[in-house]
């Protein structure tokens, strides 16, 4: 789900702008801090593991998208607790909601 989002959400963003895009998903933000998605690349999309990278077409979806982009990934906290997630997940509410409400 995490994935999918940040591909929806980078898509909807007209040609190439800085964008901040906040997660509690440490593998999603590891992976662009670490650039794990190279070393993915370079072996053929076999992880560290020496298996096949799970959900491979959406990694490169997300990728396509990153690179139309200068994104920061910001780690937040992924308990209700830390208000930076609390806010995150409410935007993401109210645009979920937005979208739903304009498709009907």
């Amino acid at each position: 789900m995490e994935l999918t989002a940040a591909i929806e959400g980078l898509a909807a963003i007209p040609g190439r702008r800085r964008v901040r895009l906040h997660s509690d998903s440490a593998y999603l933000v590891n992976c662009f801090h670490d650039r794990w998605w190279e070393r993915w690349e370079r072996n053929g999309w076999i992880g560290t593991d020496k298996k096949p990278v799970v959900n491979r077409d959406l990694w490169e979806r997300l990728l396509a998208q990153t690179r139309r982009h200068d994104v920061v990934w910001v780690k937040v906290a992924g308990h209700s607790g830390d208000a930076l997630n609390e806010r995150v997940d409410r935007l993401a509410r109210q645009a979920i909601a937005s979208l739903t409400r304009s498709t009907f």
